[in-house]
């Protein structure tokens, strides 16, 4: 299947299980850290938009915890960059309709949380056809070690993804159900 029907097949997926109270274990995220020793707390998460996987609690988790909180924005040539926030603070809203921080403070993410309409047993992921995530996570492997964790529900696992050299593979998937490696 292209990545095109792919997309068009999980916005709709997505949306009809929307009602389905499912989340993310937040101790299976701090499990992987600790696993692979990561000490840096600085995360980046992402404001849930179109039926994504919330993760705004588990954000909140990482704040009690004294983790430096980041969300993206959308910059000019379509780039992405992280801003501090924290789950006090109002958003903005972008053209594409999705709140962003309002701080102008840019931070660069040990742990990057993804979203994604599906994924494969190879980490692949298929998003929104932008690129945002894929050339924000190839930026940052040039600047600092960055560990990126996908979250998804587990209905978004396809067989394959054909991908190509702008796919940036994810580190961890994670679902309500599985952790991938």
């Amino acid at each position: 299947m292209k990545k095109s029907q792919i997309r068009k097949l999980f916005l709709k997926i997505r949306k009809r299980n929307r009602n389905r109270n499912i989340s993310i274990n937040f101790q299976d995220i701090f499990n992987i850290l600790i696993k692979k020793k990561i000490k840096a707390k600085v995360i980046g998460g992402y404001y849930p938009y179109n039926y994504e996987l919330d993760c705004l609690k588990i954000l909140e988790r990482f704040e009690k915890k004294n983790y430096v909180i980041t969300l993206p924005k959308i910059r000019e040539n379509f780039k992405m960059s992280f801003f501090e926030w924290s789950s006090k603070d109002p958003f903005s809203i972008n053209k594409y309709g999705i709140p962003e921080p309002i701080s102008k403070k840019i931070r660069y993410p040990d742990i990057l949380l993804v979203p994604l309409l599906a994924f494969d047993k190879s980490l692949n992921r298929v998003g929104y056809g932008g690129g945002f995530y894929d050339r924000y996570i190839k930026r940052m492997k040039n600047r600092k070690k960055t560990i990126s964790i996908g979250l998804a529900y587990s209905f978004q696992k396809v067989r394959e993804i054909k991908s190509n050299k702008n796919d940036m593979k994810l580190d961890f998937v994670i679902t309500e159900k599985n952790i991938f490696i």
